[in-house]
């Protein structure tokens, strides 16, 4: 049986996830924005909480993990190079290193960019990924500590992955990323119908997270980088991929 997946809203913009496994009965979070969104959304279902996985140290990602592992006991695991400023962990985690939640194999990717010793979740059996805010819907995150070829990479593994993986990333960004990837590439027919569904769904209050990978791949300008028709449309020809991808970044930061 698949996991079940609970996208949960916190803060402002945030999304937090569960994750659920009905024959064991087992529940684990990726990030913690905030505990009471978290708890009460535990205390609906009646799941006990049992492992809390961190994609990289930012208050707005892990500032609920203690009021969470104080209610409920979970074991909170994140990456090994972000150790020294995530809360402490139960389990340090390197790029490769697998996770079992409620009885589903975890892959763990190194995602620099955003931050450095930013990871993501991968579980292929049940098609989903949590980039929180390496690779997001329609977009990518600001690089505060890593230079764009280490983004590029890592948003290059994540395009790597089968299309149909559901991506679920960490906040609700999706309509300003469609704006904008709109003066990238304006007369992207895949691009102007998401565009169109985004403003429709935020219009009704719904979330446009998660998102599939094929959509990403086929909408979302920092994966296309490395396009011919792209680089074109930015006049860049002659520019490596990783030069056109910092392009792109440098306009989205201005935007």
């Amino acid at each position: 049986m698949p996991l079940e997946l609970v996208t949960i809203p916190c803060l402002k913009d945030n999304y937090a996830y569960l994750l659920h496994d009905a024959a064991s009965g087992e529940a684990a979070l990726v990030d913690a924005p905030e505990a009471a969104p978290i708890l009460a959304a535990l205390a609906e279902r009646g799941w006990a909480l049992h492992q809390i996985l961190l994609t990289h140290h930012h208050p707005d990602h892990v500032d609920g993990v203690a009021a969470l592992v104080a209610a409920t006991g979970a074991r909170v695991l994140g990456a090994a190079a972000d150790a020294h400023r995530l809360p402490p962990l139960d389990r340090a985690l390197s790029d490769g290193d697998t996770v079992e939640v409620a009885g589903s194999l975890g892959h763990v990717i190194d995602v620099s960019g955003h931050t450095m010793g930013h990871i993501a979740f991968h579980f292929p059996a049940d098609a989903v990924v949590f980039t929180a805010d390496s690779l997001m819907a329609l977009g990518c995150g600001r690089l505060f500590e890593g230079p764009p070829d280490t983004m590029w990479r890592s948003l290059t593994r994540l395009a790597g992955l089968p299309g149909e993986t559901t991506v679920c990333s960490g906040h609700e960004y999706t309509l300003g990323n469609a704006r904008f990837a709109l003066t990238i590439e304006p007369a992207n027919p895949a691009l102007q119908a998401r565009a169109a569904a985004v403003q429709a769904a935020r219009s009704e209050g719904r979330p446009t997270v998660p998102s599939r990978l094929s959509e990403e791949l086929a909408t979302n300008p920092f994966l296309r980088a490395h396009l011919p028709a792209l680089k074109a449309a930015l006049g860049m020809e002659g520019a490596s991929d990783v030069e056109v991808f910092a392009e792109i970044r440098r306009r989205k930061d201005v935007f």
